[in-house]
C-alpha cells in the first residue's frame, strides 16, 4: 500500500511538470513557492522507493543467513546418525543382494522427500527418478503403485498420478526420528500394500554441496525364493543352515521385513541430511544474491540522490543569478 501511495503521489506531482502549457516567467511569490516544491518532491519519490527496496532486501538477507545457520545446526545433529545407520542395511545387501533389474509384476515405488521447501532440487530429483521407474516397470501385465513420504513429493505426484498413489505420509520429520518409529511405519506399509518388489527412492548424503539420488530394492520372500532357485547371487542362500523350528519361508519373511525397516531408516536419515545440506547451499546462494542486489541498489540510490542534490544546487544558483540580473 505504501508503494502504491508513492506511485500515485509521483503521478500527481509529475502531471504539472509534463503539462504542455508554457510556464509564465512572471509568477507571484505564492505561486513561485508552490512551483519550487514540485520538482523536489518528484525527485525524492524515487529515493524513498529505493530506500524501501533496500530495507526489504536487507531483511531478506538476514532471514536467509539465519536459515543457513539453522540448517547447519540440524545437519550436524543428523549426519552422525545417518553414518551410523549405514551399518544396518549393508549386511542385508551382502546376504540378499540389491537387484534393481529384477522383473516382477507388482512394483511399489517408495518416494522419500521433505515436507518443507527452500532446499534446492532434491525433491524434484526424487520425483523425476520415481516417474522414470514407474514408466520402466509399467506394462499390460504389470502393476505399479506409489508410496510417498513427504509433502513435496506428494504435491508433485498427485498432479498426474493421483490414482496410483497407494499411501501418502507427511510430517515424518516433525519430531526427531528413531528406529522404532520407522519400523512401525515400515510395518504399516507392508500391511497395506501388496508387492513383489519395493523400490525406495531417496537422496544419499555425500557432502554439504553434493547428494546422490539412490534407489534400493527390497524383494518379497516369494521373489527371493524364486531368484534363489534361479541361481545367481541369491543362489548362495541354500548354503546357509537354518537353526530352530522355523521354515525357510518364515526366515525369509522375517529377513525381508527387517531389511525393509533398516533400509527405510537409513534412507530417511540420508534424505534428511541431503535436505539440510541443500538448504544450506540454497540459503548461502540467496544471501550472496541479496548482497549483490543490495550493492546495485545502493549504487543506484547514491547516484539518484547525488543527481537530485546537483539539480537543486543548479536551480538555486540559477535563481540567484536571475535575481541579481
Amino acid at each position: 500500500m505504501a508503494m502504491a501511495a508513492l506511485r500515485r503521489e509521483g503521478r500527481r506531482i509529475a502531471a504539472p511538470l509534463i503539462s504542455p502549457q508554457p510556464i509564465n516567467p512572471i509568477r507571484s511569490s505564492i505561486a513561485s513557492s508552490e512551483y519550487d516544491t514540485i520538482p523536489f518532491a518528484f525527485r525524492f519519490v524515487y529515493i524513498y522507493i529505493f530506500r524501501n527496496r533496500m530495507k526489504s532486501v536487507r531483511n531478506i538477507q538476514k532471514i536467509t543467513k539465519a536459515m543457513k545457520m539453522v540448517a547447519a545446526s540440524k545437519l550436524r545433529a543428523i549426519q552422525t546418525r545417518a553414518e551410523n545407520s549405514r551399518g544396518l542395511w549393508q549386511p542385508f545387501t551382502a546376504l540378499l543382494g540389491d537387484t534393481p533389474s529384477v522383473d516382477v509384476k507388482k512394483n511399489v515405488i517408495v518416494t522419500i522427500s521433505s515436507d518443507k521447501g527452500l532446499c534446492g532440487g532434491i525433491n524434484s530429483t526424487s520425483v523425476k527418478i520415481s516417474r522414470g521407474l514407474y514408466k520402466l516397470n509399467s506394462g499390460p501385465e504389470k502393476e505399479c503403485k506409489y508410496v510417498i513420504l513427504g509433502e513435496k513429493a506428494k504435491a508433485q505426484l498427485v498432479r498426474d498420478s493421483k490414482k496410483d498413489i497407494e499411501l501418502a505420509i507427511t510430517e515424518l520429520q516433525k519430531n526427531p526420528l528413531n528406529y522404532t518409529q520407522v519400523a512401525v511405519l515400515a510395518d504399516d506399509i507392508l500391511k497395506n500394500v501388496e508387492y513383489d518388489a519395493l523400490r525406495i527412492v531417496y537422496n544419499k548424503f555425500q557432502s554439504v554441496v553434493a547428494f546422490l539420488p539412490t534407489t534400493s530394492t527390497v524383494l518379497s520372500p516369494e521373489i527371493v525364493e524364486r531368484e534363489a532357485e534361479a541361481g545367481g547371487k541369491l543362489g548362495e542362500l541354500d548354503s546357509y543352515e537354518i537353526e530352530g523350528g522355523e521354515t525357510k519361508s518364515e526366515v525369509l519373511q522375517n529377513l525381508t521385513e527387517f531389511q525393509f525397516s533398516c533400509v527405510m531408516f537409513n534412507a530417511v536419515l540420508e534424505n534428511a541430511c541431503s535436505e539440510q545440506g541443500a538448504r544450506m547451499s540454497a540459503m548461502d546462494s540467496s544471501s550472496r544474491n541479496a548482497g549483490d542486489m543490495l550493492d546495485r541498489l545502493t549504487l543506484t540510490y547514491n547516484r539518484t540522490r547525488q543527481a537530485s542534490i546537483t539539480t537543486e544546487l543548479i536551480e538555486i544558483i540559477s535563481g540567484a543569478s536571475a535575481l541579481e540580473g
